[in-house]
Parts: structure tokens; sequence; C-alpha cells
């Protein structure tokens, strides 16, 4: 039987602009295996340095308070060159 190896990617933002200043503000996902969860699992969120906008805080709920104290891209994400 091949072995099916999947992962779910979820992420939130600020927006859908990224090239007018969007950015991520979560990342969560999961793997599966044969369709089934392994337990293996990744999530965290990240702070956007920017105003959260009230139309993409209305669909996900996250604000700039909660978000103000997590680490930044650069940090979560090592994309500093």
């Amino acid at each position: 039987m091949k072995i099916s190896r999947q992962i779910i990617l979820d992420t939130e933002t600020t927006g859908l602009h990224p090239n007018n200043g969007d950015r991520l503000v979560e990342i969560g996902c999961i793997e599966l295996v044969n369709r089934r969860m392994t337990g293996n699992n990744l999530h965290f969120y990240i702070n956007p340095e920017r105003d959260m906008p009230e139309a993409a805080a209305a669909i996900h709920g996250l604000r700039e308070d909660f978000l103000k104290d997590k680490p930044c891209a650069e940090v979560n994400l090592n994309l500093s060159s």
C-alpha cells in the first residue's frame, strides 16, 4: 500500500494584497498520513507590524492588541537576508 502524506496549511492575513503591505498574522498546519491526522502540527501568530484593518479582523478575530507581543515574520519564518 502506498503511503499518502499531506500537509494542510491555513493562514490568516491583514488583507489580500501583499504588494500593498498586507501581511501574514497566523499560520497553522497539520500533517495527514493516509488521510489520518498524525499529531504533527505547527501553529503560530505573527506580529504584522502594521494596523489591522477592521474588515480583516471581522473575518479572523485577530486584533492589534493581541498580536503586538508576537514575533515578527522575520523571526518566525527566518526571512531576513
